[in-house]
Order: C-alpha cells, then structure tokens, then sequence
C-alpha cells in the first residue's frame, strides 16, 4: 500500500515532466534513519533527460512536498528519493487495513493451473516429494490470493516401465510370502512396503497366482500395487493439508486417443522422422537440443511423448497458463518440451516450468542418508509424525527453491525462539494474550486515536504490515516462498522488540493504549494470514 502510493506519486511527477517513455523505476525500503521508502527514478531519468540525477531528484522533492501524504522528501547520496509518510497518513493506511482484514486479496479473473507432486507413484512418499507438495500447495494458496483461479492438479505415470517393475516386485514379494524361490527384478523395488501389500493381498486373493506370472496376472499385481501406492500418497497429503482438484492418468491420454492426435499433427508437419525403427520429434530445429525418441522401435510410446498429448489436453481445457513444479532431475526434459509446444504452435507463455532443488534430512548433527529404489529412506509419514504438520510446511517453504536444502529435524522440534515456525506462532500467541489482558483491564481498539502511534518502532510495524500484498506479488513473480517466511519473521522480530520495549495496554493511558491495541490487531491479522498461506496454524496461545 505504501510502496504503491509513492509508485503512484512516481508516476504523476513523470507525466508532469512530460516523460512518456517508460521508466521501470524501483521503490525500496532504504538502510534504518534513511526513511521509509526510497526510490531510484532519478538515476533512469538522468539518461533520458541528459542532466545529474541530484538535479532531476530536485524535481521529485519540489512536487513531493506538496503531497500531504509526506512528512519528508529529501535526496539521498548520488540522487536516491528518499520519503518519509506523515502520521496521519499512517494511521489512514492502518484504519483501512483493520476496516477489511482482507485487504490483501484480489478477485478471481484469471483460469491457470498447477500441477505438482506428479509422479510414480512406486513408493511412499519421501521428503523430497514433500518439498514439492509444499512448495506447490504455497503457490497455489498465494496465487489464488492475488487473482487467480488456480486448479491443482497431479499427474499419475501410470503407463510406463516403472509401474511395469512395481507390480513385478510386489508379485516376487507374493510368491516369497509363500515359500516360492523368486529374485526381485535387477531394477525392482526392495523396500518393506512391498511386504505388508503383498501379505494383504494374500489376505484377499489367498495362493491362487502362485508361481503363475502371465499378461492377466500382471495386470492383476500391477493395478493393485498402483491402486494401494495412490491410497497411501494421498493418505500422506491429506495429512499435510495438501488437497488436489484433479488427478489425471497418463495411460488416460493413450486409451482417449490424444497421444495419436498429437503424433498425427506433429508428423502431418513434417516434425517427426523415422530411424533404426523409432519415430523421432525434430527437437533440434527449434532449440540447442537432440532430437527425441516418440514412439520405440518396439512401438511403445516415450514419456516424452505421452507428456506432449497430456500439455496439448492442459490447454484444450483453457487454461490461460499451466505451471509445472518440478525436481532438478528433470532439467533436461525442459528444452524438448518448450520445443513441443512450439512445434504446436501454443502461446510462449502457456507452459512454465518451476524447478526446485533437492532436500536432505539432517538429524544429530549428522545427514540422513537415503535411497528409494534400496528402500532406505525417511518416508513423508515418518517427518511428518516427528516434527509435526506445522513445522514440516514451515521449514519446506523457507528455502529459496533454487538452493538444496538441509531439513533440520533436530531444530524442527524445538519449542524455543531459534526455531523460525515457533518463533512466528509466538508473535500471534503474544498478541492475542495481549488482547486477553487488555479486556480484562477494560481497554479496547481505539481507531481514532491512531495518530499518537509516533515511535520509530511502530511506523516501522504499520509500514511491514502495508508491505504484505507486495511480498505476494513478488512470490507471485519469482515463485520464491521464501520470501513470505522471511517477512513472517522479521515481522514477529519487530513486534516482539516493541513488545519488550513498549507497555502496550496501560488502563492510565486508554487512548494510546487503545491505539497500540489498533497496531496489534494489524500485525495479528497479517501473521495468521501469512501462517493461512503457508498451510501453518496460528495458535493463540504457547
């Protein structure tokens, strides 16, 4: 709200001077005792205009001054703008956002789609899968805040090898139960989980499929080990708070025909091409890349392809843009897909494509070793069941996507100020212990005296609060939850200093009392807005 008044007064000055080109200026929190904003506009206007940049800021600072939003206008060093907001003002800007505690939230206009958490569903799901259960789940609740209508969506490899090895595995493990000598395949699955399915099974089906391995009784393994593998995932999510409003098959896109109506239109454009016995999409004429396989000389279709007919399906559903949250393993594959759509002539800004790095568990100061095909790994269920809900969202959301993380178990469970999640939730409890107190005193919410709130610490409250929309913007822009937990925390950081330095609820000053109690309500809203955003509780009491 603040950063967006002086965008707007930014903005007035330029078409003022007659600036109609478009300056992409910034507006920043500059360093303590500089102000409460700053923007840099001067600097781009220099090189137009062919003069100092001290000496456009002048022009900035005269037309500034006559806005009666501003305490102070003055330049900063080689010709930063910095702003002061006078009180008044202040209090106007905290009057609307106690006025409508949604503020923050824009109206639904715009149809996309989130797909994350896909997989093959092999196994539980690890840690890793959890950091981008998470991180899409975030993503989806910002997003749907700022505008859009977002569909969640995971994606299910069904049809492929892997699914294939699942079921033989799980029918080894049958026979095994049964006293038969049978060696998992080279590549199967080894972990335990395979064992307690296979003894349901033997509950249910009794000894009739051993020693018989055929297309029927495959079939028979591998739909039950996929049907018991999705039950078990989304046992998982539901724990976590993460809830999908469509799970789509890959196999779906074989038996509906898209993935030959996808290779007819892509060959019928002379993209495909034949060699040693495979079809092969023409990668290299549209980006740096090798050309990929479609279709095997076996006739058996690639992931690649059948991803191609599910993104072709993503946009006849009509979405505007889709946004697939994937591992850094799969880098490779977003060349050849950016290529397909091309070659399908979609809108360049359809397919986006976010990539998060991988995740470790460090437990005693030591890192937990892990691997899903050997079955050694911390299942999802497990971190969950150690750290709790709460901390398992928090700690996932707090890492730049772009950086491997190091999951702190030990510092996950602690119940004190170094642990980020405790820390925010004590800020939200402290305040709503604040307001137990200021009812028990006889001391209220006083929104016309919110102009005594004069202090250094609590201009500095109302103008975090105010940044909250624009933090989700940016996460909006760059995808980088981190940033809301960031702010969580150096929000919680700044009330819990005013806390210990300030009497907020004094029966002998009601009306700054009443005033601070106005303040309070602000940051409380904002925290248990930024905690509903990360799928955290906010507690009211610790």
């Amino acid at each position: 709200m603040l950063k967006e008044k002086l965008k707007d007064s930014v903005n007035r000055v330029l078409q003022k001077m007659g600036i109609e080109e478009e300056i992409e200026f910034k507006i920043e929190i500059p360093p303590e005792g500089f102000g409460d904003l700053s923007t840099n506009a001067a600097f781009l206007l220099s090189r137009i205009m062919k003069k100092n940049p001290r000496e456009i800021a002048s022009i900035f600072v005269a037309e500034l001054q006559k806005e009666l939003e501003y305490d102070r206008v003055e330049i900063a060093g080689p010709g930063f703008i910095n702003v002061d907001f006078s009180s008044s003002y202040l209090s106007e800007v905290l009057r609307e956002m106690l006025s409508c505690p949604d503020f923050w939230r824009v109206p639904e206009s715009v149809d996309i789609q989130f797909e994350f958490a896909s997989a093959n569903p092999t196994g539980p799901f690890t840690v890793g899968h959890g950091r981008q259960a998470v991180f899409g789940d975030v993503l989806c609740r910002i997003f749907s805040s700022r505008g859009y209508r977002v569909q969640r969506e995971m994606y299910i490899n069904d049809a492929g090898r892997q699914i294939n090895l699942l079921g033989r595995s799980l029918w080894v493990r049958y026979n095994q139960l049964l006293g038969s000598t049978v060696d998992l395949p080279e590549d199967g699955y080894q972990g335990d989980y395979l064992i307690d399915m296979a003894r349901e099974f033997i509950e249910k089906h009794g000894e009739q499929f051993k020693d018989t391995w055929n297309p029927q009784v495959e079939s028979l393994f591998k739909d039950y080990a996929l049907k018991n593998m999705l039950s078990d995932i989304t046992g998982t999510l539901n724990v976590l708070g993460v809830r999908f409003d469509n799970i789509f098959y890959e196999s779906s896109t074989i038996k509906d025909g898209t993935v030959e109506s996808v290779l007819g239109k892509l060959q019928k454009n002379g993209l495909v091409y034949e060699s040693e016995g495979a079809k092969w999409f023409k990668v290299s004429q549209f980006c740096e890349d090798d050309d990929k396989v479609l279709v095997r000389s076996t006739g058996s279709y690639t992931y690649f392809m059948t991803d191609i007919a599910y993104h072709t399906n993503k946009f006849e559903r009509g979405f505007v843009k889709v946004y697939d949250i994937w591992g850094a393993d799969h880098m490779g594959h977003i060349p050849r897909m950016k290529a397909a759509m091309k070659a399908l002539e979609l809108p360049d800004d359809f397919l986006n494509i976010i990539i998060h790095q991988y995740v470790n568990l460090k437990r005693e100061g030591e890192v937990v070793k892990m691997s899903t095909r050997k079955g050694e790994f911390t299942t999802l269920d497990e971190l969950v069941e150690s750290v709790g809900v709460d901390a398992t969202r928090y700690f996932f959301a707090m890492f730049d996507p772009d950086t491997h993380m190091l999951f702190d178990i030990d510092l996950a469970k602690k119940k004190s100020n170094e642990n980020p999640v405790f820390y925010v939730q004590y800020a939200h409890a402290r305040i709503a212990s604040i307001f137990k107190t200021a009812s028990e005193k006889g001391v209220s919410v006083d929104t016309e005296s919110m102009e005594l709130l004069s202090t250094d610490e609590e201009r500095n409250l109302v103008k975090l609060v105010s940044m909250f929309p624009e933090i989700l913007d940016s996460i909006v822009l760059d995808y980088r939850t981190n940033r809301l937990t960031s702010y969580l925390e150096d929000l919680s950081r700044a009330f819990h200093a005013y806390y210990n330095k300030y009497i907020v609820v004094d029966p002998g000053n009601m009306k700054t009392s009443g005033a601070r109690l106005a303040m309070c309500e602000s940051v409380k809203n904002i925290l248990k807005s930024g905690l509903e955003l990360l799928g955290v509780s906010a507690p009211e009491s610790m």
